[in-house]
C-alpha cells in the first residue's frame, strides 16, 4: 500500500523499484496506491500482456472489507453486473467472507465507526476497469474500507506474507 506500481521514480512517491531489486521485471497489471495485495512481475512481455489485457480475461479476486452489511440485492447487483459511469460492468463472483480473514495489520489503519459495521466480500472479476471494486461496492451503497488483491489466476497470496516475494516458473 501506498507505493506507485511501476519501476520508475514519480513526484518523489515509493515505487517498486525502492522495494524490489530484481532486474529486467515488469508488472503484470497494476494496484492503486490504497490497494494492497498480490503483485504479479515478469520479464516476459507476451506473459504480461496475457495477464493484464482485458480480452484475456485473467480472473483477479479481491477480499473486499466494505461499510455496512451487505443485503442480498447488494450482492446480486454486484454478481449480475453493476451499472457505473463508464457502462455495465462484467457479472462478478461475490462471497461472504465469514468468518472475516485474518491479515497483517493495515498501516495506516482504516477509519471505524461504532455504530456502523463492517463485513468482508471476496469478489472476483474478469475486467480491470480503474477503481473498479471499489465504484462496483459505493454503487451497490457500501462503500470499500480496505482492498486486498488476494489472486490473479491460479496464483495468490496464501503463504506469503507482507513484503515476501516467491518466484515462479511458467512453462508454456
Amino acid at each position: 500500500m501506498g507505493v506507485v506500481c511501476q519501476f520508475s521514480p514519480t513526484d518523489g512517491k515509493p515505487v517498486l523499484k525502492d522495494y524490489i531489486d530484481v532486474p529486467e521485471v515488469y508488472p503484470a497489471g497494476r494496484l492503486d496506491t490504497d490497494s494492497e495485495g498480490l503483485l504479479l512481475l515478469t520479464n516476459d512481455g507476451g506473459l504480461q500482456h496475457r495477464i493484464s489485457a482485458p480480452g484475456h480475461k485473467w480472473p483477479k479476486t479481491y477480499w473486499v472489507q466494505v461499510e455496512g452489511s451487505p443485503a442480498d440485492e447488494a450482492i446480486d447487483a454486484l454478481c449480475s453486473g453493476v451499472q457505473l459511469n463508464d457502462g455495465l460492468t462484467l457479472p462478478a463472483r461475490v462471497d461472504v467472507l465469514d468468518p472475516p480473514p485474518t491479515l497483517w495489520p493495515r498501516v495506516p489503519p482504516i477509519r471505524e465507526r461504532k455504530a456502523i459495521p463492517t463485513h468482508w466480500l471476496a469478489i472476483t472479476l474478469t475486467e480491470g476497469r480503474n477503481r473498479q471494486v471499489r465504484r462496483m461496492t459505493a454503487a451497490v451503497g457500501l462503500p470499500t474500507l480496505r482492498l486486498v488483491r488476494w489472486a490473479i489466476g491460479p496464483y495468490s497470496l496464501d503463504g506469503l506474507e507482507p513484503g515476501q516475494w516467491s518466484d515462479v516458473k511458467i512453462f508454456r
